[in-house]
């Protein structure tokens, strides 16, 4: 049973529609993680840290890294630890920090990335095929407004 079947009718359309979204992100996230694991033998996680470090050429501390993944130091050592050992990122010293170094992509890491890169985009692609490009605008700014009061919300308690 997903989370969008213990919703009843008599809920407010509001928590049926937050267990819909919910249900629709497991589902596609199962469905790349599947897809990640048997086209490319590896993880989200692993595509998650490879994805930050695309993002910065001149590679990332650790610390930063794990605060972009939004989990804890050792998560991200491990990976890296894993990925170093295949050659798929490196470690170089931090100038001026004996103690630090950033982790960047090797350019084998990077070729890797690029083509399982296009191929996360042409699953969530299909994931969404179901929906007409307008509906897919429409989608878009609906949750937009969404995000933007969640913000706001956010701002206002801080």
């Amino acid at each position: 049973m997903d989370l969008e079947a213990r919703a009843h009718s008599e809920h407010p359309e509001e928590l049926r529609l937050w267990l819909r979204l919910l249900t629709c992100t497991q589902l596609i996230e199962k469905q790349v993680r599947n897809e990640l694991r048997e086209q490319f033998a590896t993880t989200l996680p692993r595509f998650d840290l490879m994805s930050q470090l695309e993002r910065a050429p001149e590679g990332l501390k650790m610390n930063e890294l794990s605060r972009r993944m939004m989990v804890t130091g050792g998560n991200v050592t491990g990976i890296t630890d894993q990925l170093v050992g295949e050659g798929l990122v490196e470690r170089v010293d931090v100038e001026g920090d004996r103690r630090a170094w950033r982790v960047r992509l090797t350019s084998r890491g990077r070729k890797l990335f690029n083509d399982m890169a296009q191929h996360h985009e042409a699953w969530i692609c299909e994931a969404f095929s179901s929906l007409s490009a307008k509906e897919i605008a429409q989608l878009h700014k609906l949750l937009g407004k969404v995000k933007q009061h969640s913000h706001q919300q956010m701002a206002e308690t801080l």
